[in-house]
């Protein structure tokens, strides 16, 4: 499998990679009659999302998350949880099963243990899309963080963040649960965040760069366009 896909523009990114994300979610409801897709936030995605919305698939045998979720109710303006609800649970993916964070109320701990039960019933995942920040963290895992180490060796699904160059509290998904995936894609766009990337995934592993833990591993590729 090729670990680069380079495209000549974001709308055929994000056309060729709804095709590729629904050959494998076809692939794993054929096998098990059901399929689990994980999704990133932030900007980067929205136009996948929206071509994802669209296509011809049995999605209500499909289970949709969030990498990480921002500790944010639904009706602030950096959920997550919103986004991909506006954008990719609509139309024909409207049918799509939920895992929701929960993100926002105040018993943090029954939330945090809840999500934990759910995404480990979940078994490996079809696919996962990260994106990655220009300080190369991904999901919720970032450098500057001290459960870093935690979210990067931990064998729980699960954890909180508190990042100290981003603003709010955050759900994670761990390096380990993220990992155990059929197809993984590192998605990005913009000249600025594959230099960012280049220089990140230099080396594996390495925790100044978060990204780094997962590109090295066979399951993941890099999509991109300018």
């Amino acid at each position: 499998m090729s670990k680069r896909h380079i495209f000549s523009s974001r709308t055929e990114l994000d056309d060729t990679l709804t095709q590729a994300v629904c050959a494998q979610l076809q692939a794993g409801i054929d096998a098990r009659g059901k399929a689990t897709l994980v999704v990133s936030g932030g900007s980067t995605p929205k136009g996948l999302f929206a071509a994802l919305s669209e296509a011809t698939l049995d999605w209500q045998s499909v289970t949709v998350l969030l990498a990480d979720e921002r500790w944010v109710d639904g009706s602030h303006a950096d959920s997550n949880t919103a986004m991909v609800k506006s954008l990719l649970l609509t139309g024909a993916a409207a049918d799509a099963k939920w895992v929701d964070f929960g993100a926002g109320n105040a018993d943090t701990d029954a939330e945090l243990n809840r999500v934990k039960h759910e995404v480990a019933s979940l078994g490996t995942f079809d696919v996962v899309i990260l994106g990655m920040g220009n300080d190369s963290h991904t999901a919720s895992l970032f450098p500057c963080s001290v459960e870093l180490d935690e979210g990067l060796t931990t064998d729980a699904v699960a954890l909180m963040t508190q990042p100290t160059t981003a603003p709010h509290r955050r759900l994670s998904l761990t390096k380990s649960r993220l990992l155990d995936t059929k197809m993984g894609v590192v998605h990005i766009v913009g000249s600025t965040k594959l230099e960012v990337f280049d220089t990140a995934t230099k080396y594996a592993d390495d925790n100044l760069h978060p990204i780094s833990h997962f590109f090295h591993h066979e399951q993941f590729s890099l999509w991109f366009a300018e």
